[in-house]
């Protein structure tokens, strides 16, 4: 049964008010589980993006938000986290609707995850500070030195579809608490949760100018903001070659930039490996959200002599997976997002076919109404299209290896370097691999989200700089040094 949700108006929010784009022009957001119109969204141009731009700066250079005491900004940010918290049901639904995701998993998951996010940086706003040093005498004359923590100004963010109230969270909480204002733009297959977002903000009391929203079409909308000369920071997540358009405007601007493009995780299952306990999370980390996670662990390295038990054991979850209504407690796996998404995942299924993968479950659309594809498993090798490019969707490959030497090498044979995750009781052997993948984080028997306490990014290509923790807070932050003459 689907919950009672209520849409936000789907107007920009562009200093404390709604408004259409200066066009008037709008699109329409397509529930994928249906196919049918869920809202007509405003579609912002290059004049909104600079309207919000500009509203955000003035916002800033007032100094009604940067030098408001980091106490008060706490306060505000984890009134912000309580008024997530009591809206939960009401956003997880507009984001199971628009995108497809499971709502339990949303109600459960996503949008605690985001009061939370709000809630830790809040705790954190009156903590900026920089150090002191002692300074040898210049001449007659004796120094002391030492920095300060000061917010950087307009930040752009520009969000996927995937995590839209999560990944706005990771980009605005510390953004805020640092005392920077912010214009966001969401994806548009997912924009809705966002908006909402920015109610519930001002609600708690952020000033009019601080959170602005500018939903719209990536080629116009993001790409006006990406190109913004009025913005102090631009932070992205999304595709690769999206980020390297962001990543070069960045530097024909001078600009800071965070990155976040995605990955293709190796999972590492060593030949002593507790199976039993690992084989959850080896599917969670092809399955969860339909695959369509950055973070996903779709390269399944395996020890020869444990292949057949791994794959075995993936292709049991996808036969007994329940592929349906993302508002029905009974599905186990909803949609991908949209058509577009769908065909791209079909079309590495036919890849994997026709270079010689062995397909052991699934490969298929099911029904004819709604995007839905079964959880799909190969057994191949690391040079297969389908172990090099990163697909969004449930395809894992399995990958033997003969030892721990060539697992590594296997693991760090890609362009990208988010996250691995290795599973074994060695401890020796664990501390002997951890140092040696290229990758920004390492999960130990398990897989899951990242935490708020802890810095999240990757390397190569999966990007840039790091989100979360205290790390994700001072990008936010320029450091300034200061030499004090005694």
């Amino acid at each position: 049964m689907t919950p009672t949700y209520t849409l936000p108006t789907g107007r920009l929010f562009i200093g404390g008010t709604h408004r259409d784009a200066t066009d008037g022009a709008t699109y329409t957001s397509i529930n994928p589980a249906t196919e049918e119109p869920i809202a007509q969204i405003a579609a912002a141009g290059a004049e909104d993006v600079d309207r919000a731009v500009r509203i955000a700066r003035d916002a800033f250079e007032s100094g009604r938000w940067a030098t408001m005491s980091g106490a008060q900004r706490g306060q505000i940010l984890a009134r912000a986290a309580d008024l997530i918290e009591q809206d939960a049901g009401n956003l997880a639904a507009l984001e199971t609707a628009e995108m497809g995701k499971l709502y339990s998993h949303s109600v459960d998951g996503d949008i605690p995850a985001a009061a939370a996010t709000f809630r830790h940086f809040a705790g954190w706003a009156d903590k900026l500070s920089g150090r002191t040093a002692m300074l040898p005498d210049f001449g007659p004359q004796p120094r002391f030195g030492f920095t300060l923590r000061q917010p950087l100004g307009v930040v752009g963010a520009i969000t996927p579809w995937n995590n839209p109230a999560v990944i706005a969270a990771w980009k605005s909480a510390p953004a805020l608490a640092a005392g920077c204002t912010v214009v966001i733009k969401p994806a548009e297959d997912a924009a809705l949760s966002t908006l909402r977002l920015a109610e519930l903000l001002a609600e708690a009391g952020l000033p009019d100018g601080v959170f602005n929203v500018v939903p719209g079409l990536g080629e116009v909308a993001g790409a006006a903001l990406a190109r913004h000369p009025g913005l102090d920071k631009i932070s992205f997540t999304g595709s690769v070659e999206v980020g390297k358009q962001i990543g070069s405007l960045a530097g024909d601007n001078f600009r800071k930039v965070t990155l976040e493009l995605g990955g293709k995780a190796p999972q590492l299952v060593l030949a002593d490996a507790d199976l039993e306990q690992a084989m959850p999370w080896i599917a969670m980390g092809n399955f969860y959200h339909t695959g369509q996670v950055c973070a996903a662990g779709t390269r399944v390295l395996v020890h020869e002599s444990r292949v057949d038990e791994v794959v075995e054991g993936l292709a049991a979850v996808a036969a007994s997976s329940t592929v349906g209504d993302p508002f029905d407690a009974a599905s186990t796996m909803g949609t991908v997002v949209n058509d577009r998404q769908l065909e791209r995942i079909l079309g590495y299924v036919e890849a994997g076919r026709r270079e010689g993968a062995k397909l052991v479950a699934g490969g298929n659309r099911l029904g004819e109404r709604g995007f839905y594809v079964e959880p799909t498993v190969f057994v191949g090798d690391n040079d297969l299209t389908i172990a090099r490019e990163e697909i969004f969707g449930p395809v894992a490959t399995v990958i033997p290896f003969r030892d721990n030497d060539e697992a590594v090498r296997l693991a760090n044979d890609t362009k990208y370097g988010l996250n691995a995750m290795i599973y074994t009781q060695n401890l020796s052997a664990t501390h002997r691999i951890i140092p040696q993948l290229r990758v920004g984080t390492v999960w130990v028997n398990g897989w899951g989200v990242p935490d708020v306490s802890l810095p999240w990014g990757g390397r190569g290509g999966s990007g840039i700089g790091r989100e979360l923790g205290q790390s994700g807070l001072e990008a936010y932050t320029e450091e300034k040094t200061v030499y004090l003459g005694l």
